[in-house]
């Protein structure tokens, strides 16, 4: 599989802030990507980083084997839809989509306007008149219908409805699969997106704290519920990311082996959805374990 972003050491300081923290990152073409964290994480910094919006303070950077600061080879392969994307005032809906079209070497115009119908945008209206989420679904048509070699969505469905959500994901994967390039969907709705991804990326306080295919990661966390004393006698030496009690019983989360063990103990077993992992283990990261 061919790297199309290759991370080494990378810093970005602001500051007295350390908000990117030393990552080392390879990100393969064709695959979809999940850049998951809190806010504040360093998530849109990356991204910025990536696209050569901001300067690193450290570290080296190779998108497409070269480094991406004015370089218009490796820019015109890269979209990028920004939270809140910016048009200018007088843009109408049709004015975004024609710039858009003689921006990108793979546009399918056709795609757009089918895209268009899906969200029922209307291509007359000036885009700073559009709700949030038709906003949002102007951003998205750009990043589908681009087909751009890497396509990188940060917070693309702000104010969609669950409908409107829907449409994206079917689409993403939809074209995905006909058109074959690497995407980066960096989002707070973990579980809608979970099986649309190949691979997950978690950033927390700047560093990656996970760096796994989805498959790893799909199993690698499970709750035992039981008595107390049982799930203290349980979890002894395990790797334990959280745990609740109630009265007399008591709930823990791991991360690990050990779930027929748990059964044979006659322990109550529940999945943890990637959402779930990924809330306890930035929540309160246990000292000592940076990554997964």
């Amino acid at each position: 599989m061919t790297t199309i972003i290759d991370i080494q050491h990378l810093i970005k300081n602001y500051e007295d802030s350390k908000v990117v923290d030393d990552i080392n990152l390879s990100i393969e073409e064709n695959k979809i990507y999940g850049l998951l964290g809190r806010n504040g994480a360093g998530k849109t910094t990356l991204m910025k980083l990536i696209t050569a919006q901001i300067f690193s303070t450290d570290g080296d950077l190779r998108v497409f084997g070269e480094q991406p600061y004015e370089n218009q080879k490796v820019l015109e392969k890269i979209c990028f839809i920004k939270e809140s994307q910016k048009y200018p005032d007088n843009f109408r809906v049709r004015d975004v989509i024609e710039v858009s079209a003689s921006l990108f070497q793979n546009w399918d115009q056709a795609y757009a306007m089918e895209l268009i119908k899906e969200f029922n945008l209307p291509l007359k209206k000036r885009v700073k008149k559009l709700s949030r989420g038709m906003h949002s679904a102007v951003g998205i048509i750009i990043g589908l219908a681009s087909r751009a070699p890497l396509t990188i969505f940060d917070e693309p469905y702000l104010g969609l409805d669950a409908v409107a959500r829907k449409i994206f994901y079917d689409q993403l994967i939809e074209d995905f699969g006909n058109h074959p390039r690497t995407i980066i969907l960096s989002t707070h709705l973990i579980d809608e997106v979970s099986n649309l991804l190949e691979h997950v990326i978690v950033i927390d306080q700047g560093k990656i704290l996970i760096d796994r295919d989805s498959e790893e990661l799909r199993g690698l966390a499970y709750a035992v519920t039981g008595l107390s004393a049982q799930v203290e006698s349980f979890i002894k030496g395990k790797d334990v990311i959280q745990e609740d009690r109630m009265g007399g019983t008591m709930t823990a989360t791991l991360i690990g082996d050990g779930k027929s063990q748990a059964m044979q103990r006659g322990l109550e077993i529940s999945p943890i959805s990637l959402q779930q992992l990924i809330v306890y283990l930035t929540k309160s990261r246990p000292e000592g374990r940076m990554s997964l």
